[in-house]
């Protein structure tokens, strides 16, 4: 059995907001776990997420979903998300132009 809670508290565990890149809007979506906090930034058609995305899982164990994403390591913020280069893409990112090395807003701009 579980229990859904909402109310005080709650908001400052999840956070949600609309970014605007070249006139293109995201979802950035911050979890707040304990010792970890998870940031990805994505569209209808990606995403890039914080170190914890396995790009290995997806380019192997999920390739038939042919999933476009891209993984920072070390950040700690949406900004920082933003602003990191990738460490690691997807194959199906990687045929788009998105670039390991490529900084997390430029790989964005090429989702759209």
């Amino acid at each position: 059995m579980y229990h859904i809670v909402c109310g005080k508290g709650v908001d400052q565990l999840i956070e949600h907001r609309v970014l605007t890149i070249d006139g293109k809007d995201f979802q950035a979506v911050t979890v707040k776990l304990p010792k970890t906090t998870l940031l990805t930034i994505s569209n209808d058609r990606g995403y890039i997420m914080c170190g914890a995305l396995d790009v290995g899982l997806l380019n192997n164990v999920l390739a038939d979903r042919k999933i476009i994403a891209g993984r920072a390591v070390g950040v700690k913020t949406i900004e920082q998300l933003l602003a990191a280069p990738l460490e690691s893409v997807t194959l199906e990112a990687e045929s788009i132009g998105i670039k390991a090395g490529m900084v997390g807003s430029d790989a964005l701009v090429k989702m759209t």
